[in-house]
C-alpha cells in the first residue's frame, strides 16, 4: 500500500498518535508500533548515564579530548546512535533509505527540537532520505557535510534476546530487507571518509567481505570494525 507517498507493505501504516508518528502493523507478529524517541525511554536514560565519550561508539568514530569529527550515520535506523555521538557534540548527517523509518526519524527530530533537553543536541543532526551504497557522495555534497567519519551499521542477524527486539528487527526486514549490499556500502564510503569508516558488527561476526579492517573495538556483544585513511587527531 501506498500512505502519505510512502509505500508500506500489507497492513503496515503510519499514524499520528499522542506520543508522535508510529509505523503500526500486526503486534502479534511485529510487537508494539515502532516510533522514534530522542527525549526519553532508551535513548534518554542513555544521554544521562550512557558513559560519555567512552562509549564504544564514541570510541569508534573517534570522539576523544580536543577530537569533535562530523559523523555521517549512512545506515540511520532509528538514529539512537546518530543522536548519541550528537550528544557528544558531534555533528551528524543521518542518511536512511527506508521512506517509512526516514519518516519517523524526521517526527522524532521535530518533537526533540521542541524539548529544551534535547533542542541543541538535535541541532547539530540532519536526515537525508536516500540509499547510502549509491548516492552517498551526492548525498554529502548535498548537505554540504565534510564528512569525517562513516558509520556503518548493516543489517545482520539478531544479536539481542529479547522477543520484543527481535519483533523489532523483523519489522525492519520487512520493509528493508538484508543489507546483501554492505561491501558495495563499505567501499562507498570508503571513497568518502576523509578520515576513517566504522561498522558496527557482532563480536563474534566475520567482517564485512572485502577487505580488513586496521583495528577493532569490542564490546561484550558487538564490535566496531575500523577503516583508517588517517589521523583524526589534529
Amino acid at each position: 500500500m501506498t500512505q502519505d507517498g510512502i509505500s508500506l507493505p500489507p497492513g503496515f501504516s503510519l499514524e499520528t498518535r499522542d506520543e508522535g508518528l508510529v509505523l503500526a502493523a500486526d503486534e502479534a507478529r511485529y510487537g508494539k508500533p515502532l516510533w522514534v524517541d530522542f527525549v526519553g525511554g532508551k535513548v534518554g536514560h542513555r544521554r544521562r548515564f550512557g558513559g560519555g565519550r567512552g562509549q564504544l561508539v564514541a570510541k569508534a568514530c573517534g570522539l576523544a579530548k580536543g577530537v569533535t569529527p562530523n559523523v555521517v550515520d549512512a545506515t540511520a535506523g532509528l538514529g539512537r546512535d546518530a543522536f548519541v555521538l550528537a550528544s557528544l557534540g558531534a555533528r551528524v548527517l543521518m542518511v536512511e533509505r527506508v521512506p517509512a523509518i526516514a519518516a519517523l526519524l524526521a517526527d522524532g527530530l521535530v518533537r526533540a527540537s521542541q524539548e529544551a533537553e534535547t533542542a541543541d543536541i538535535v541541532a547539530r543532526m540532519q536526515l537525508r532520505t536516500g540509499d547510502a551504497a549509491q548516492q552517498l557522495a551526492a548525498i554529502v555534497a548535498d548537505a554540504d557535510f565534510t564528512p569525517h567519519v562513516v558509520h556503518l551499521d548493516p543489517m545482520f542477524p539478531h544479536r539481542e534476546k529479547s522477543a520484543l527486539v527481535k519483533k523489532e528487527m523483523r519489522l525492519f526486514r520487512e520493509l528493508a530487507g538484508d543489507d546483501a549490499d554492505a561491501s558495495e556500502l563499505l567501499h562507498t564510503a570508503l571513497s568518502v571518509a576523509t578520515h576513517r569508516v566504522v561498522v558496527k558488527r557482532p563480536r563474534k561476526a566475520l567482517p564485512i567481505e572485502g577487505l580488513a579492517p586496521q583495528h577493532t573495538i569490542e564490546g561484550k556483544t558487538s564490535r566496531y570494525d575500523v577503516y583508517v585513511h588517517r589521523s583524526l587527531r589534529r
